[in-house]
């Protein structure tokens, strides 16, 4: 297993605090709340918590129940860990009071509606009185750039990954269906060591892959469509993400075009990111590049987004809401061409951006130059 600085993490969340008109942050967000302590239970679904942070300078409490007590005493040492009977929302008022709490800072996309107003109305009697303050992405910037640590996590993902598309590409024959072949792609990498899949395996092939998240189906593959295969999986609790586009006995001219169009555009792309660049500007020039060839209304989505705990993470490349890229985050570049009733191409690096450009954390193959 890799070590993680959480203590370094907990100090630089102190620091974006104290920009804040918060004293306490409270956090729920399941890939939040491992990045600052280690704990590395999920969440079944948003209304059903594993746990939660309360984070002052002085105090770090992980309030969590009896199904996850032991591995939060293990897994977040820097924490105090609380399994109280009454839960969450019964041992809050008491716990806040204790703690000194006069403005708590919250996740406000995690939070649901219905949990704030019953937390509202658990603290609303407190003396002195308790505040409740949305803190948007204090700890997500923080996640944006990945230190020596979450780098390495990131590629040994990336190259597992890569190892096990490798295969899956190469045992690839005319009939399978695409949901055989996401199978095949989810039990390989569990029996390579992963810990998970970031996100469930698309496969898509002939008019399915013009549907950019396509849902695998009973389709078989077919000779000269495109297969599309985006797939990623976790390592050490980090994501990586990949796409191929792979041809049984070769395309077609005009998805010969398409791929070759795809795969200028991503190049470009990723010739133009590098530390101190507006995200907008690898986007702009993939673009650029698709609508010159005559393909422009067949891209919709974003150039990438960032990865690493999550499967989607800051920062976004996108054509609006511009940021400037940093060294150290890590980003897809994956631009894509999708005709309806006839299929598409899309191909995605993830690259980790650096100084003076992007290194390429994905190495898997089956990369044509048609």
């Amino acid at each position: 297993m890799l070590e993680f600085d959480h203590g370094l993490r907990l100090h630089r969340l102190m620091e974006k605090l104290k920009e804040s008109p918060a004293d306490t942050v409270w956090i729920l967000q399941p890939e939040n709340r491992r990045y600052l302590s280690g704990f590395r239970a999920t969440d079944m679904q948003m209304t059903e918590s594993s746990g939660s942070l309360l984070i002052r300078e002085d105090r770090r409490v992980l309030v969590t129940d009896s199904r996850y007590g032991e591995e939060a005493k293990r897994e977040a040492p820097l924490f105090e860990v609380q399994v109280p009977a009454e839960g969450l929302l019964g041992r809050l008022p008491g716990l806040l009071a204790e703690m000194g709490c006069r403005v708590v800072g919250f996740e406000p996309d995690w939070v649901t509606w219905n949990l704030y107003q019953r937390v509202r109305e658990k603290i609303d009697g407190l003396s002195p009185p308790v505040r409740l303050e949305p803190l948007e992405g204090i700890v997500e910037g923080l996640r944006e750039v990945k230190d020596a640590q979450e780098l390495r996590a990131v590629e040994e993902s990336a190259r597992l990954m890569g190892r096990v598309l490798d295969e899956v590409v190469e045992d690839l024959r005319p009939g399978m269906t695409e949901r055989a072949v996401a199978r095949r792609i989810e039990n390989l990498a569990w029996e390579a060591g992963a810990e998970g899949l970031a996100f469930p395996p698309i496969v898509a092939s002939g008019p399915n892959g013009a549907l950019p998240h396509a849902v695998p189906t009973q389709r078989p593959l077919k000779v000269g469509e495109a297969i599309v295969l985006d797939v990623g999986l976790k390592l050490h609790g980090y994501c990586c993400d990949m796409t191929r586009t792979v041809f049984l006995d070769g395309p077609d001219e005009l998805f010969r075009k398409i791929y070759r169009t795809v795969r200028e555009a991503q190049l470009a792309a990723m010739a133009e990111i590098r530390d101190g660049v507006l995200s907008t500007l690898p986007d702009a020039v993939a673009r650029d590049i698709i609508r010159e060839a005559g393909f422009g209304a067949y891209f919709g989505h974003a150039l990438g987004h960032g990865v690493g705990l999550a499967a989607h993470e800051r920062p976004r490349m996108a054509p609006r809401d511009a940021v400037t890229l940093k060294s150290g985050a890590v980003v897809t570049v994956e631009p894509g061409i999708y005709i309806p009733g006839k299929g598409g191409v899309r191909l995605e690096e993830m690259v980790v951006v650096e100084p003076d450009g992007a290194r390429v954390l994905t190495h898997a193959g089956h990369v044509y130059d048609f």
